[in-house]
């Protein structure tokens, strides 16, 4: 007998998850050295962050910065 991976979604809900994503974000990937996301990770967590709030808000930062100098 075989147990079959239960998900937390029904297929619907997966299928409208996916749709809104690929409709309202954008992925980027980067690539940081080894022991880089634990430190990235423990600042986001002390500022009440997720790692990808931290690191969206960090770009932000830097590109107004930029435009301002």
């Amino acid at each position: 007998m075989s147990e079959e991976k239960k998900s937390r979604y029904t297929e619907a809900q997966a299928k409208a998850a996916k749709k809104y994503l690929s409709e309202t974000v954008e992925d980027v990937r980067i690539r940081v050295p080894k022991g880089q996301k634990a430190i990235i990770k423990t600042h986001a967590d002390s500022q009440g962050e997720s790692m990808n709030q931290f690191v969206v808000r960090a770009i932000n930062e830097a590109m107004e910065r930029d435009q301002n100098k």
